[in-house]
């Protein structure tokens, strides 16, 4: 399985990650999934809802935010098909927090930003048993490209 993120939209989601520094940034990915590749479109940027004191390790999307993408979403045809967020000063692998939080259907792109530099993303999976996550290809080409 794979997420195909382009490039440009990638940068945007290290830009939010490196503005939300030293706090954990957040947001939508919305897009469409197709043989079993996922296809990132657009993102939705969202405000990190977490308590002040709990924003350097946490992030909280509010089930607003969620019906707000799901409108988004719908108005441009697409849907969502993960969640991103950054891990300041952190690896970017899943905490036992994420797991305990995450939905199996969604891709979780996680960056991690080091010192206030996004370093590097990963994407990620629920196992359906949510005991873990799997590891998920990121391909970072024009979806133009993908096409035969």
């Amino acid at each position: 399985m794979s997420i195909n993120i382009p490039p440009h939209l990638l940068q945007e989601i290290h830009t939010q990650g490196e503005n939300a520094y030293p706090e954990e940034g957040a947001g939508l990915l919305l897009g469409y999934e197709k043989d079993g590749i996922r296809f990132v479109q657009s993102l939705l940027m969202l405000e990190n809802a977490r308590e002040d004191t709990a924003r350097h390790n946490r992030y909280l999307i509010t089930a607003a935010d969620m019906l707000g993408g799901e409108k988004e979403a719908e108005q441009l045809g697409q849907s969502i098909i993960g969640i991103f967020h950054s891990h300041p000063d952190h690896p970017n692998l899943p905490s036992e927090f994420d797991r305990e939080w995450a939905i199996p259907w969604y891709s979780y792109l996680i960056t991690s930003v080091d010192v206030g530099q996004a370093a590097e993303s990963k994407s990620w999976r629920l196992l359906d048993d949510r005991s873990g996550f799997f590891s998920e290809e990121i391909i970072t080409r024009e979806e133009n490209s993908l096409k035969t």
